[in-house]
């Protein structure tokens, strides 16, 4: 086959649609199922009403979908941020439990000379996450804590 008749047939606006088409593909299947994971992720929808909105989800997508985000849209931030903030409060016990630490006022079953360094760093690192210190005051404070 010649080269110049495949340039000819598909020219450069071509291919320009053909990306915005998959572009648009990803970006409805990323919001389709994004609005499936929210539905079984909501505690304020009964059995019945996620089962209702799973059906008009995937029966008719497009209205479905317009539907779900018109009705409940405003609904999924709050519970992406609940979601966010008790991944995090876990995974910050986690740590503390692999560190031997424990929150203001708790006990553990490590020493107190195990603790010095890792109570100070945690209690460090909670006056950056509050705002009360600054990135350079935290890294100044730990270099030297860690020296």
């Amino acid at each position: 086959m010649d080269t110049k008749l495949l340039a000819v047939d598909y020219p450069a606006l071509h291919i320009f649609w053909t990306l915005l088409e998959l572009f648009l593909w990803i970006l409805w299947f990323f919001l389709l199922f994004k609005i499936i994971t929210d539905i079984f992720r909501s505690h304020d929808l009964s059995g019945w009403g996620k089962a209702g909105w799973l059906v008009l989800v995937i029966i008719l997508p497009l209205i479905g979908v317009l539907a779900y985000l018109i009705a409940r849209g405003g609904s999924m931030g709050k519970r992406d941020v609940e979601q966010a903030q008790r991944s995090e409060a876990a995974f910050k016990a986690y740590i503390r439990d692999a560190a031997g630490t424990a929150p203001e006022g708790g006990s553990t079953a490590v020493g107190a000379a195990g603790r010095g360094h890792v109570d100070d760093l945690a209690r460090l690192a909670d006056l950056k996450d509050r705002g009360a210190i600054s990135d350079e005051e935290y890294q100044k404070a730990k270099d030297k804590l860690l020296t």
